[in-house]
């Protein structure tokens, strides 16, 4: 008695401060919307105001953004294939993840926003969908959310789980309430034995606990690769070739001083720029003007011309193709403390990479990738830009860290089977 209300009391005190910062999280949609119009529509399904009767789901499976709607893919692939009569429903926070959702499966698979965490936004949510089980991808420990799923008898799991140190230590402010919140999860699929502990010592018991290993691991080669390199080779020709990927704003000026070097020893070099964010696009191909190059963009012409200096990569879910464009890859994330990002898409394509040090997202991956030859780490922007330059002039070293990668990659397969076997037992039989 004493431990529920406890937890009453300190679900409480979060929601209630939850609720006096809703006005923020109208102040956020606006500000967000300025830089990304995606953020001015849909409020209705960020607070849950629902009408009409309920869709009563068979999976929900939620994935923040981009990055976790890709790693989620094999697995609602899965579903589709092996369990074409469940009724499945995707949720994102953000409209980049929204979109890459509409890319990937378009209209097969019920789309929402998820909720804000606030108990009557979770409430109206539950009960208008009503899943079977609820699948969410990697670290979103909501509390009302998951709490919520409990009191309802909806099963949990925590797929692709992982948890870096610095993330366990974030958690100590909630300590008290995360450790139950976790608790409720019905499985965690641990990415790796390290993050099977962290979430053990954040409140997970052990049993609850199985290594299914990344699911980033059984990534897909995009469809009419060899088409779109083929294609790309047709209209560069024999230039060098260079990829600055999932950059961040204090990232890129460091991107702009690194090409500079570059092209002093290459003079004939392109630069393939994808920031992580779409608001950046525009952004980015102003600092490649301003520092004085011609710049192409793949929405406008399709494919970079003869004078390009830099080429800025403003769709979505084309990086993996034009990773197989380039001789060597920077994966952005990593000069700047955001922990990097995935280290694996260039692997999968036979890409050698360079990174930051800030890694702490991707500790296991990078580790792995290292040791086996596929990856480079600097300790800072000009050692990027070095470990860059010394891997354009070395094609025989970008051929041998290309096939580390793709090696490690096959190897690494299997969390999808292992992770559909973990939550088979709540898949509505037909």
């Amino acid at each position: 008695m004493r431990r529920d209300l406890t937890e009453t009391w300190l679900r409480a005190l979060y929601s209630a401060v939850l609720y006096v910062l809703t006005p923020a999280t109208v102040y956020h949609l606006i500000w967000r919307g300025f830089r990304v119009p995606g953020y001015f529509q849909r409020w209705g399904e960020r607070y849950a105001a629902w009408s009409g009767a309920p869709h009563d789901v068979d999976v929900w499976v939620h994935a923040v953004s981009v990055g976790e709607v890709n790693a989620a893919a094999p697995v609602v692939d899965a579903l589709r294939r092996d369990h074409p009569h469940l009724r499945l429903l995707i949720t994102t926070i953000t409209p980049t993840g929204s979109d890459r959702v509409r890319a990937l499966w378009g209209d097969a698979v019920l789309h929402v926003y998820a909720p804000y965490d606030l108990p009557g936004a979770v409430g109206r949510f539950l009960a208008h969908f009503q899943p079977g089980v609820a699948l969410v991808m990697e670290t979103e420990l909501w509390p009302n959310l998951l709490l919520g799923c409990r009191d309802r008898g909806i099963r949990s799991y925590i797929l692709n789980a992982r948890l870096s140190a610095r993330s366990l230590r974030g958690y100590r402010v909630l300590a008290p309430l995360i450790r139950r919140v976790v608790a409720s999860v019905h499985r965690i699929g641990a990415q790796s034995v390290a993050d099977g502990k962290r979430f053990v010592r954040l409140g997970a018991s052990p049993e609850a606990i199985v290594d299914t290993g990344n699911l980033k691991f059984d990534i897909a080669v995009p469809q009419g690769l060899d088409a779109l390199v083929a294609q790309f080779g047709r209209q560069v020709g024999t230039r060098p070739v260079w990829i600055a990927a999932s950059t961040h704003p204090d990232e890129e000026a460091q991107v702009v001083a690194i090409h500079r070097r570059l092209l002093a020893r290459f003079p004939e070099l392109l630069l393939l720029w994808a920031p992580r964010h779409p608001e950046r696009f525009g952004r980015v191909a102003e600092l490649a003007q301003a520092a004085g190059w011609r710049v192409g963009r793949r929405s406008l012409a399709g494919w970079p011309r003869a004078g390009d200096a830099v080429f800025v990569l403003d769709t979505l879910g084309e990086l993996m193709g034009f990773y197989a464009c380039a001789q060597v890859a920077f994966v952005g994330g990593s000069l700047q403390a955001i922990g990097g990002h995935n280290l694996l898409e260039p692997a999968a394509v036979g890409t050698a990479m360079v990174t930051g040090p800030h890694l702490h997202n991707f500790v296991e991956i990078s580790r792995r990738l290292q040791e086996a030859g596929a990856l480079e780490i600097g300790r800072n922007a000009e050692e990027v830009g070095t470990l860059l330059e010394a891997l354009l002039a070395d094609a025989p070293r970008r051929a041998q860290m290309a096939q580390a990668g793709r090696l490690l990659v096959e190897r690494g397969r299997g969390a999808l089977a292992r992770t559909m076997e973990m939550v088979a037992p709540d898949l509505r039989p037909r």
